[in-house]
């Protein structure tokens, strides 16, 4: 939001210079981007008149020009302007005046007396570029017939009058206007508020245009009114130009400046049309399927497409009979756009549903200052006070009659009673409050309030669609209690060091870990796609987790595994040559709660577990001389997490995933003393994805669960025994089809006293034909480590336990001794 500082000051006049006014706005939240004077810093230009202007003698673009300046003489200037005449009056900058540097950074320009093909010139005749006032170098700046000779240009075009750039936060619509910005500072320094004043018009003609609202979840109000007999070709005064180019607005027309200068001062924007080009009534309704509008830039759009999630999105519009003439709140068609032969106007103003106008104009590549406002809440009661002080300003500056306004309500918000408690206000801000004071805020916005003891039971005006909750009256009594005035107090609390807990392990000792074992970090958004959620986790329709407004279609949906992004990265670095990679992540995932559910039986909860994530590709260890090169596998990674989540162990079981190489994969399972816990899955993957991704070689993938592998529980300790150990073999033959795992949790099952751990150490698988074993038989070795902490182990005891182990493997597994 951009304007002059003499623009504001008509309305409400604090007691305060301009610093000290832009640093008050900014401490109440509306931030002072930018301020500085109209035109940059110069001196010794003064209004000066052309008295004659020769041709130079020796240049055919030059001209010799008797200037009187107010100082009792002549002065002779050569001027190359094509504009330069004897009998306009035009800025002159005397001899030893400094005029602004051509480019940023650069050094002031220095008037002297020198001469031009021969001639003498005494100064120099300016041009607006050249003042700092715009781009315009064609010509000297002419300046009205009635600016005083002698006077000093920055005195008579007020240029040192300061332009103000504040940058608003989204909730603070109210403040897109200068009478919303004048009320802030009024409350602020208490100063009176002015608002504009006009003669309403009388309606002199009885026409209207019937209209039409089909959609009241588009517009919520809607008023026109019809003027006849204007003229388009009319001056704006200057006073409006001005103020509309200190805004950042360039004068078009009279039109069409005066329905900008209502928007920039009220807040409300409005639209202008050519009557006598709208063919029969006007329909307020969403757009069809197939319909296009050129707008006023020129730019041909259809008007129902896709946004950027790839959704249907409609977009609402203002139609004749024929078609659309006007996309709804954004912007005008050009079909109807007034112009030089306009006679006859309809002008509208309307209150459009924010739902309805966000993110239509961003579907259509380019933004508005109209639906910049509308997106963020237009004050609905103020529609037609607009609408009247519109017509005002057409009928002085370009005559014409009115017709009565044609206001039709139909779907207005209704601004609900929010409740402030001042124990919750002074313990939110921190400081000692009384109702009083809370009292005292509220006046000074201007909102209805009444007091039930300790609580403040608050109605917001209209125009304040950020005051919803508790928290946002809260804000408004700190930002006009003073940001500033809030005591800056440290925090009082003892300085000690965190106890690390003992039994948890670190989730940075895990990154170190990984980090060691060759694996980089990497970092993804919780969102990804649909089509890697739909390959990867293999997730029904019901079960995804969708983004219902997405930033892009590849974060559309939330990611219940960190695979899709680690092969997304993995991608990424083997398009730029990459070819041995090692990646991890940790990070959450996002699955649905089904133990939380609506009343209608929908699953309304969320389930957020954290994960950490890998895959290995390429080589399992970097190209060297003293290895043959292979390609990493299951059990490479598998040894990196053991090392990875020692002192802890797992193991293994075959199983298949969605994602991973049937033959090739496998659920991850805790040991935690007698029980297994289900942590994760490793393996390959899938040969379809691999091919999916366009990947030369299938990556080793794996993903745990993070919280159990931080859990280390306690030490306990365990005196060493004075008795040795004892190791016996035990080799046995099974069918190939029986898992190695079956027949150790067959031994631990037994539960001999004397047994401390049992290892796989061989398997044995023989060649067809070459063998005592059938094909389909392998024989598996197991290494038996015996102790007694209280006495040395005596064979019978040892023979004992051997062959009970043994009768376990022989009835639960089918196996024999080999």
């Amino acid at each position: 939001m951009q304007f002059s500082e003499s623009w504001l000051r008509q309305y409400v006049n604090p007691s305060l210079d301009s610093d000290a006014l832009g640093h008050a706005m900014t401490m109440a939240g509306l931030e002072v981007e930018e301020q500085h004077s109209v035109a940059p810093a110069f001196t010794k230009i003064v209004i000066a008149q052309i008295l004659s202007a020769e041709q130079h003698p020796d240049a055919d673009r030059l001209r010799v020009c008797k200037v009187d300046a107010g100082t009792g003489q002549e002065l002779q200037i050569v001027c190359g302007a094509p504009n330069a005449r004897a009998g306009i009056k035009i800025p002159c900058a005397m001899v030893g005046a400094e005029l602004p540097p051509a480019e940023a950074g650069g050094k002031p320009f220095m008037i002297k007396v020198g001469k031009l093909r021969g001639v003498e010139s005494q100064g120099m005749l300016c041009s607006g570029r050249e003042l700092g006032l715009g781009d315009d170098h064609e010509g000297i700046l002419e300046l009205p017939a009635d600016a005083p000779i002698g006077e000093d240009i920055r005195k008579y075009l007020d240029l040192d009058d300061q332009v103000f750039v504040i940058k608003l936060t989204p909730n603070k619509a109210d403040c897109l206007s200068l009478m919303g910005v004048a009320r802030e500072i009024s409350a602020i320094t208490g100063a009176a508020l002015c608002a504009p004043k006009w003669n309403t018009p009388v309606a002199s003609i009885d026409d209207k245009r019937k209209v039409k609202v089909e959609n009241k979840e588009l517009c919520g109000r809607f008023a026109g009114r019809v003027i006849r007999g204007v003229n388009p070709q009319a001056k704006t005064p200057d006073w409006i130009v001005k103020r509309l180019s200190r805004a950042g607005q360039r004068s078009i027309s009279a039109l069409v400046d005066l329905s900008n200068y209502v928007m920039l001062e009220m807040g409300q924007p409005t639209h202008v049309f050519d009557i006598d080009k709208l063919e029969g009534d006007i329909t307020v309704r969403w757009a069809k399927a197939g319909e296009t509008l050129e707008l006023l830039n020129g730019q041909t759009v259809t008007l129902l497409g896709p946004d950027s999630a790839g959704k249907m999105q409609e977009a609402g519009v203002v139609a004749d009979q024929k078609g659309p003439v006007a996309l709804a709140g954004i912007m005008g068609g050009n079909h109807c756009a007034v112009s030089d032969d306009t006679k006859n106007i309809y002008v509208e103003a309307a209150y459009w549903l924010p739902s309805a106008i966000q993110g239509r104009a961003r579907r259509f590549n380019f933004s508005t200052d109209a639906a910049h406002r509308f997106e963020r809440g237009v004050d609905p009661q103020n529609t037609v006070h607009c609408l009247e002080y519109l017509t005002a300003l057409i009928l002085e500056v370009c005559g014409g009659q009115a017709g009565p306004i044609d206001d039709q309500v139909l779907n207005v918000p209704e601004r609900k009673v929010v409740k402030m408690r001042l124990a919750r206000a002074e313990k939110v801000i921190g400081i000692p409050l009384t109702n009083e004071i809370i009292a005292d805020v509220f006046k000074r916005l201007g909102f209805e309030f009444k007091q039930e003891s300790d609580v403040f039971v608050v109605t917001p005006p209209s125009y304040r669609f950020d005051i919803e909750i508790e928290e946002d009256l809260i804000e408004e009594v700190a930002r006009m209690y003073g940001f500033e005035n809030i005591p800056d107090l440290p925090p009082v609390a003892s300085l000690k060091m965190s106890a690390k807990a003992e039994a948890k392990r670190g989730i940075h000792l895990l990154r170190q870990r990984l980090a060691l074992q060759g694996y980089q970090e990497a970092v993804n958004f919780g969102f990804t796609d649909l089509e890697s959620e739909h390959r990867l986790a293999g997730a029904k329709e019901q079960d995804l987790i969708k983004v219902l407004n997405p930033i892009a279609n590849q974060y559309a949906v939330m990611r219940s595994n960190l695979w899709g992004g680690l092969l997304s990265n993995l991608k990424a670095n083997l398009n730029r040559g990459a070819g041995r990679v090692r990646l991890f992540e940790t990070g959450r995932v996002f699955k649905r709660d089904a133990s939380v559910q609506e009343a209608d039986g929908k699953v309304a909860g969320f389930h957020q577990p954290q994960k950490i994530g890998g895959l290995a590709y390429g080589s399992f260890v970097p190209e060297q001389w003293a290895n043959a090169t292979r390609p990493v596998d299951f059990f490479d990674v598998k040894g990196d997490l053991e090392r990875v989540i020692d002192p802890l162990h797992f193991i293994t079981e075959s199983a298949q995933h969605t994602a991973l190489h049937p033959g090739r994969s496998a659920k991850v399972f805790l040991i935690a003393g007698k029980n297994r816990i289900e942590v994760g899955w490793i393996g390959e993957l899938h040969p379809g994805l691999q091919q999916a991704y366009e990947l030369p070689q299938a990556p080793v993938l794996f993903e745990l669960d993070l919280e159990p592998i931080r859990n280390l529980g306690l030490p306990v300790p365990e005196e060493l025994s004075k008795f040795p150990a004892v190791q016996r073999d035990l080799a046995v033959v099974v069918k190939q089809s029986v898992p190695a795992q079956s027949l150790l949790d067959a031994m631990v099952a037994t539960k001999q006293n004397f047994v401390r751990t049992i290892e796989l150490f061989d398997e044995f698988k023989p060649k067809l034909g070459s063998s005592s074993m059938a094909d389909d038989e392998k024989s598996l070795a197991f290494r038996v480590t015996l102790l007694n902490p209280q006495e040395t182990l005596q064979d019978p005891q040892i023979d004992a336990v051997m062959a009970a182990l043994l009768g376990a493997l022989e009835k639960n597994c089918a196996a024999r001794l080999r």
